[in-house]
């Protein structure tokens, strides 16, 4: 990389955020680790600096205009112009589609549609000016339809025709967008999804593993490997493309 440059990473509190985040980081980018709190993005930035990065952690809501504007102000103030964006935050509110309310809807398309939304705009600005942007937002398996996720898998196939849209209006300015749909990934919210079903951890890992054609289930440094290469300069002939990191062919 001819220069620091500075990458957001949403959602980086834990999971496939934080290392995606810590590996940015690794690459030489200053990280803005944003989360819903301040606090919460403590250990990812303690990570990252203890390793000799740099980085801040900043407290937003995503799915908020004003709190974005302002986590981007803060960012652009004390890191530099944001020129990689990894839209990463997500939650889920899983159901069957009788059983959904529509605040669980709202919430799951707020967070990640609705922020993938600000934080882009925010920041597309500041690559249009330096001539580089990479956009990197996290999809999943789920786009591709998910018993009980119809909100989620909606949001996730979402991201995806977001994904290409800003590759075709943003890359005559030297920003790229792409997009990372990862499979079963261990992390919290898979944990979480492991309770919901009713099984315990162990042996929710064992039968997703069986499923998969590497006979494994993924980590958040699989995805984040992936982050890596489409944050990189070597990457800008690469746009508008979904990555499906799962282990085996999904589409």
């Amino acid at each position: 990389m001819s220069e620091r440059r500075t990458a957001i990473v949403t959602g980086a509190g834990r999971g496939i955020g934080a290392a995606v985040a810590q590996r940015l980081a690794a690459d030489g980018l200053a990280v803005a680790v944003l989360d819903l709190t301040k606090e919460s993005t403590a250990d990812t930035v303690a990570a990252i600096t203890e390793a000799g990065g740099t980085a801040i952690g900043v407290g937003a809501d995503v799915s908020d205009e004003a709190s974005v504007t302002a986590a981007v102000d803060t960012i652009v103030a004390e890191l530099g112009p944001p020129t990689v964006v990894v839209n990463n935050a997500g939650i889920l509110r899983d159901n069957l589609l009788f059983k959904m309310s529509v605040d669980d809807w709202d919430a799951v398309m707020g967070v990640h549609l609705r922020g993938a939304f600000l934080v882009t705009r925010a920041a597309q600005k500041y690559m249009v000016e330096a001539k580089f942007g990479r956009v990197i937002n996290l999809s999943s398996t789920s786009a591709l339809g998910n018993r009980g996720q119809a909100n989620y898998a909606a949001a996730k196939a979402g991201m995806q025709g977001f994904t290409k849209t800003l590759a075709l209006e943003l890359g005559k300015f030297g920003v790229t967008a792409n997009a990372i749909a990862p499979g079963f990934i261990a992390t919290d919210m898979t944990k979480a999804t492991a309770q919901r079903v009713g099984m315990e951890w162990d042996e929710f890992i064992a039968a997703n593993a069986a499923a998969i054609p590497v006979a494994r289930v993924g980590a958040p440094d699989d995805i984040a490997h992936a982050a890596s290469f489409f944050a990189s300069e070597g990457a800008g002939f690469v746009s508008g493309q979904v990555l499906y990191v799962a282990g085996g062919p999904k589409d």
